[in-house]
């Protein structure tokens, strides 16, 4: 694996460590908020249906594009904690390679407790963006 490419692996340590600093759940939750306040908004024209995903109970557009040698994610939702859920998703995944993509498996999720405290609804929802965007990484490998 080459130097320059993206490590999901990395990126999720430092997640695991970014939310250690959280040892609250109300703060965990607010972090998480202003994580997804920061994602770049998406244009009027990739805020379209097509764009919607399937499984969420809120919106959330995802915009997935690039090559064998950099998958491109970028996502937004009207709800704030899923929004921050993309954030950290976009984090991990944007920029790898779509094997890596493939070959990385979201063990921060485990790790942070994300399984433990996200409603149904919520992890349903990451459920849905992790596998949309895995599915993309296999269009992509081919």
């Amino acid at each position: 694996m080459s130097t320059a490419t993206h490590d999901p692996v990395a990126e999720q340590k430092a997640i695991i460590d970014d939310f250690s600093l959280f040892p609250e759940w109300l703060d965990r939750y607010q972090y998480l908020i202003d994580l997804g306040r920061k994602l770049a908004p998406l244009d009027d024209d990739e805020r379209i249906d097509a764009n919607l995903l399937d499984g969420c109970q809120s919106r959330v557009w995802l915009v997935m594009d690039g090559d064998e040698g950099a998958m491109r994610i970028r996502a937004n939702s009207d709800a704030a904690i899923v929004s921050g859920l993309i954030a950290l998703l976009i984090r991990v995944y944007d920029g790898a390679p779509p094997q890596v993509v493939l070959d990385t498996e979201p063990e921060f999720v485990e790790a942070i407790g994300l399984s433990q405290h996200l409603s149904p609804t919520r992890a349903n929802g990451l459920g849905a963006m992790l596998g949309a965007i895995k599915a993309k990484a296999r269009e992509m490998v081919g």
